[in-house]
């Protein structure tokens, strides 16, 4: 289950989005091994509520520091997904671009090792730690 990147879309972010979304983490590792999360520091994603559950289901938050994109491993994953599947598209809601992101994680997790994927995410870090002192 090494380098698989797994996303949850919502058309919002909120409080009871987060509890949701670490209860689907959790289930796709039934064997009770440790789920380590990474997320932005939205105060949604850090309630007293959150951080009890996450220390009861052996869930590691990871939570970035903020303005701080560049401390974040998963940020150099951003890149070529939003190429694959926001990049010269139009999609006509909501509903058919979730669809295309989970297509896009689906390939990536079948040719993570692929050396295109590789390639653009080390692209993508670079830029992402040049906007390190910009900030």
């Amino acid at each position: 289950m090494d380098d698989r990147l797994w996303g949850v879309t919502r058309r919002r972010k909120g409080a009871n989005h987060s509890p949701a979304a670490l209860k689907s983490f959790r289930a796709a590792r039934p064997d009770g091994a440790p789920v380590h999360v990474i997320m932005d520091n939205l105060s949604a994603n850090k309630t007293p509520t959150i951080r009890v559950w996450a220390a009861r289901h052996k869930v590691e938050l990871c939570l970035t520091p903020t303005y701080a994109s560049w401390a974040n491993p998963v940020e150099a994953q951003f890149g070529p997904l939003r190429t694959c599947t926001i990049g010269n598209s139009t999609h006509p809601n909501h509903t058919v671009l979730a669809r295309e992101l989970q297509a896009y994680l689906r390939w990536r997790n079948a040719n993570a090792r692929h050396p295109d994927v590789l390639a653009a995410s080390r692209r993508e870090r670079a830029r992402v730690r040049s906007q390190r002192q910009q900030r």
